[in-house]
């Protein structure tokens, strides 16, 4: 099993997932995924979609091994949410 390590700082990792998702991916995905897991690599814009984060990111790391994968919920402002919420509806 290979050892993966970013090449990245945060920032830029972010910078440059951030801006493949809206430029290039998300136009050709939100329309019939919403809620599903895509898995950018940030290097080559090659992405996968699945409906898990260990799915998605299997799947682009067979195809690209060295892949610096960056996770996006389609259709959402994060992948998992944190915290309890009101199931009661705000006034």
């Amino acid at each position: 099993m290979a050892v993966r390590s970013p090449r990245y700082s945060k920032e830029e990792f972010a910078k440059r997932g951030d801006e493949i998702y809206e430029t290039h991916v998300r136009p050709q995905v939100e329309s019939e995924n919403h809620g599903k897991i895509v898995a950018i690599d940030i290097e080559t814009g090659a992405f996968e979609v699945a409906d898990q984060i260990l799915t998605a990111t299997g799947s682009l790391f067979k195809r690209l091994p060295d892949a610096q994968p960056w996770i996006v919920r389609i259709g959402y402002r994060a992948v998992h949410r944190f915290g309890a919420r009101s199931l009661k509806k705000p006034l």
